[in-house]
């Protein structure tokens, strides 16, 4: 049992479904949706608040002026691309505090949260701020 334990508390510290980083957006904590796929898919569709750094392009240049006490949340297009498990772990290699968004920016938009960008998906709840 306590195998089993230590399994789902682990499988919790490293990822995150679209449901809990709205939350965390919307509550104001130090969390950051970290878009992992090139720059024309950023552009067409990202999380709101999310910034873009590919994978291929992390690195200390590209990440320097990130802050090391705050949660990146990397993703991609779903759980048929793996953008988002090779940028985690460049992160993590970095030093970056990390975690994996669960199905990537097609399950955010399938539990009804809105997109930006080119072709954004504007009809859903939107994050926002109470301060």
């Amino acid at each position: 049992m306590d195998a089993q334990i230590k399994h789902y508390e682990n499988k919790l510290s490293f990822e995150m479904d679209p449901s809990d980083l709205f939350d965390a957006l919307n509550k104001g904590e130090k969390v950051v949706p970290l878009d992992a796929r090139k720059t024309f898919g950023f552009e067409a569709e990202h999380i709101p608040n999310a910034i873009n750094i590919p994978h291929r392009e992390m690195n200390m240049e590209s990440t320097k002026h990130l802050d090391k006490d705050t949660v990146y949340v990397t993703y991609c297009d779903g759980i048929g691309c793996n953008a988002s498990t090779k940028g985690a772990l460049n992160m993590s290699k970095l030093g970056f505090k990390v975690k994996e968004l669960i199905g990537g920016i097609e399950w955010w938009k399938f539990d009804g949260y809105a997109t930006e960008g080119t072709k954004a998906s504007p009809i859903g709840e939107k994050i926002q701020c109470a301060c």
